[in-house]
């Protein structure tokens, strides 16, 4: 365990060489009308991170990702969990949620906007939009692939439904749901900075369609470079919580 640590270490710091070796060729080849460079791009975000009018967009987009999030998993546990324990609901219902996945979301908001209006209520559920169909399938399929004999051993002890649910179903299936988790993760933030970009005069989506209307390359990268690092910030630390699920 001490030699992986290092190991691990190292070649994040490799990667992380490569990726800006990477850019600031890229830059080089580019131009400054299509990239910033590395530096320059650390540094405008850093000036951003300083401004105090940056942190309403950051607070508004990290709340309606959150309610988007917490709709995501909510839905998503009760429509996989639901479509799980009744095998024919599961066979008729999966797919269909399969479909939908494959669907792409962004035909779907016009008929949001009309549901909710411009504003949050849109943004949050487009967001959970994205997030809860990965969710709901992963959370099926870790609840058809159980053990049989847990949930006969459950009902010889006669637990109630909700005693079965959260104490045989939910530990033996966390592992694989988590996995619809991370998944759902990343595309309820999807979600979200695009229903920011389309129909929102608030948040990190909205500064970014700005940045794009108005060609400011140091915005659009700046925000971008932000994005990613609290997008693999986040699923690396989801990804750790995986492993150790599985082991």
């Amino acid at each position: 365990m001490t030699g992986i640590l290092p190991q691990r270490a190292a070649a994040t710091a490799l990667l992380l060489v490569g990726l800006l070796a990477c850019w600031q060729a890229l830059f080089a080849f580019a131009g400054t009308n299509a990239l910033t460079s590395p530096l320059d791009t650390i540094a405008y975000a850093a000036q951003l991170l300083g401004t105090a009018s940056f942190y309403p967009h950051l607070i508004e987009t990290a709340k309606a990702f959150c309610i988007a999030l917490g709709f995501a998993l909510a839905l998503g546990f009760f429509i996989g969990f639901t479509l799980g324990l009744h095998r024919f609901s599961g066979e008729v219902g999966e797919p269909v949620l399969v479909a939908l996945y494959s669907i792409p979301k962004i035909t779907l908001y016009p008929i949001v906007l009309l549901a909710f209006g411009i504003g949050m209520p849109a943004k949050v559920a487009f967001g959970a939009l994205h997030g809860v169909v990965p969710i709901a399938i992963f959370t099926l399929a870790a609840v058809r692939s159980l053990n049989p004999v847990y949930l006969k051993a459950a009902r010889m002890m006669r637990l109630a439904p909700w005693q079965i649910t959260s104490r045989v179903l939910l530990p033996a299936a966390i592992p694989e749901i988590f996995t619809g988790v991370r998944i759902g993760f990343s595309l309820t933030l999807i979600g979200t900075l695009l229903g920011e970009m389309f129909a929102s005069q608030r948040g990190i989506g909205f500064l970014l369609i700005q940045g794009i209307g108005l060609h400011n390359i140091k915005l659009i990268m700046a925000l971008t470079l932000m994005l990613v690092v609290i997008a693999v910030a986040a699923s690396a630390i989801l990804l750790s919580v995986d492993r150790r699920l599985r082991r």
